[in-house]
């Protein structure tokens, strides 16, 4: 045992950093890869600390987690206060730590009245100031003393913001109104309180998203049915991306707990937002009967159309016929669609591969060569696998390309090295 780490030498080195370069992208990266290590080395002393020994980590006592797991969250938002975190890596690790920490408090022996002073503080930390802690997360560790002494808190802060100028047209970001807001949200699904639910997120019903909010937050609870009623709301509240955000939830709901609706659902989800996935779902819940139903709203989309036709109905030869019909210039689908194809017929859809090829080079762009290359080495292989008609084709499109752009040694270079003479 006298070879083994205590638990704050383990993880606090994963989690510090002394570098100076962490506003470097690929060095901000690296350290927060490292940080969540240390996140996990926490997790696993929180849940099963008598494990801890085939990491080297002598079993820590539930307080000298918690202590760990304090100051790991603090060197932690020290860290990311300099770093540059476009990746979110590092902003993860501290959201693991955040949830962590409240874990570890739970577990030890705290005072109910510091913790609770202690989260609220942490709202003004100097350094940053967008992570939020949740009080529904600590309340096994507050409990009502320590729930009481947030509340206070949250209560003062309140009397200090000024009440709005009715005159003022301008918007103003006051993060003291912000956190009220936070602590008054998560105050009301920690009491349950379905009114308050629905005041503090719903607020003033102008977006999609405020409905989902509150779907939300009765899920959380277990208020089932109200999530669903809340996220059919949001769903048909307008036709926009928070609606249609809504609409997954909504689905989903209805999928785990009220399975016989899920299929009228999701044909009024289709129905507002056609497409190849939106009608493949009608199809899965409803039956292969509402094919023509499907196919006949998506001619609106022809591109989807045809997807829906080559996934869900796998009919290559139908989705190629409707791609060639409507003029379709969409060039991933026609990859998709010659990959498809070339079991039908080979020299169309080399054709249609060829084509794809030659039109992706008619910029000048080496970076565009090597795989240019190796998608002409992949057709190649192709139509000697089809005969000697379709290899003709092939190499009399390589003997082209190659005239055509003589001046370009790196893309010459890039055929060379593939073999494509």
């Amino acid at each position: 045992m006298s070879d083994l780490l205590p638990l704050g030498d383990a993880v606090l080195p994963l989690i510090r950093s002394r570098s100076r370069d962490l506003w470097r992208y690929s060095v901000a990266n690296e350290h927060g890869v490292q940080m969540l290590d240390g996140a996990a080395l926490l997790e696993q002393a929180i849940r099963h600390p008598q494990s801890l020994n085939i990491y080297g980590v002598v079993e820590p006592t539930p307080d000298e987690t918690y202590k760990v797991a304090h100051k790991a969250l603090a060197s932690a938002i020290r860290v990311i206060a300099r770093a540059d975190d476009s990746a979110g890596i590092i902003g993860d690790a501290c959201r693991q730590l955040i949830d962590l920490h409240a874990q570890a408090a739970a577990q030890a022996t705290v005072s109910p009245t510091k913790l609770a002073d202690w989260i609220f503080d942490f709202h003004f930390d100097d350094q940053v100031d967008y992570f939020e802690l949740d009080p529904v997360a600590y309340a096994p560790a507050l409990g009502p003393k320590g729930l009481d002494r947030l509340r206070a808190r949250v209560d003062a802060l309140r009397g200090e913001i000024p009440p709005h100028d009715p005159d003022d047209r301008l918007a103003h970001y006051d993060h003291r109104e912000f956190l009220v807001r936070w602590f008054d949200k998560r105050f009301a699904v920690l009491d349950r309180d379905f009114e308050a639910i629905i005041h503090t997120h719903l607020r003033d019903g102008r977006v999609a998203a405020w409905y989902e909010d509150v779907a939300a937050a009765f899920e959380e609870i277990g208020e089932i049915d109200l999530a669903i009623d809340w996220s059919e709301q949001a769903t048909l509240f307008e036709h926009g991306h928070q609606s249609q955000q809504a609409a997954r939830r909504w689905q989903r709901l209805l999928e785990q707990h009220r399975p016989q609706d899920l299929p009228d659902a999701v044909r009024v989800v289709f129905g507002r937002w056609p497409s190849a996935g939106a009608g493949a779902r009608v199809i899965e819940t409803s039956g292969a009967g509402l094919i023509p139903d499907v196919q006949e709203t998506l001619l609106s989309r022809p591109a989807e159309l045809i997807r829906f036709q080559l996934e869900t109905m796998a009919d290559p030869r139908l989705a190629w016929e409707t791609a060639t019909r409507l003029e379709i210039e969409d060039d991933r689908l026609w990859a998709d669609l010659a990959a498809a194809y070339l079991a039908i017929d080979p020299i169309a859809a080399i054709s249609v591969q060829l084509r794809l090829v030659e039109g992706s080079l008619v910029e000048a762009n080496t970076r565009r060569y090597r795989p240019a290359a190796r998608e002409l080495a992949a057709i190649k292989r192709s139509a000697a696998a089809a005969g000697d008609e379709a290899l003709a084709l092939v190499n009399g499109a390589i003997g082209e390309l190659r005239e055509r752009y003589r001046r370009r040694p790196s893309l010459i270079a890039a055929l060379d090295r593939a073999r494509l003479g």
